[in-house]
């Protein structure tokens, strides 16, 4: 899929349905968002979705704090919305088949689209900012940036090249943000 098609669909679907949360849009999308506590260890599953007899479904792993569940619904819901035909995504999959991986790119560029506005990644940029700084004022992972880069690098804005890359599994790997307080 083009970024240019993944771009589109994510400005129709915010669109029709005049919403800006990716949990707003999911209920009325008829996609079932189920919360479900699985753990902070750096393996848990992060979340995962499913359709079975077009009843579709997105599970979130409630242990996750609050900005990093909006970011792994944005994640699923790119998978209901791009990868209609197929049946389980999880993080927690191993990625051994090339599509395997370019769904993933996919549904990570849709994130990237859909919780990242140009303009405001832009003022970010443009303002002394590090990347890292961005990406986390952003409430971001910097991988997450990095994908929106590429979006934005082949809408025609000229930035400077990211100082990482980003794998297509990025989100499985990533740590649970863990302090004190969430984790006692």
């Amino acid at each position: 899929m083009k970024y240019s098609d993944i771009c589109q669909t994510v400005s129709k679907l915010k669109k029709s349905y005049g919403e800006t949360d990716p949990l707003r849009i999911c209920q009325a999308m008829g996609i079932l968002v189920l919360f479900h506590p699985m753990g902070v260890q750096n393996t848990a599953i992060k979340g995962f979705f499913m359709k079975c007899k077009r009843i579709r479904v997105i599970t979130i792993n409630s242990d996750l704090p609050p900005f990093m569940q909006r970011i792994i619904i944005s994640h699923e819901l790119g998978h209901a919305v791009l990868h209609q035909s197929c049946e389980v995504h999880t993080f927690h999959e191993i990625s051994l088949f090339s599509q395997s991986s370019n769904m993933e790119q996919e549904a990570n560029l849709f994130a990237a689209e859909f919780l990242l506005e140009d303009e405001t990644v832009l003022d970010m940029i443009e303002h002394d900012t590090t990347f890292f700084d961005a990406a986390s004022r952003l409430m971001v992972p910097a991988e997450m940036l990095v994908f929106k880069f590429q979006l934005m690098k082949a809408k025609g804005y000229k930035l400077t090249p990211p100082p990482i890359g980003a794998h297509n599994d990025f989100l499985r790997q990533i740590k649970i943000p863990c302090d004190l307080d969430y984790c006692s």
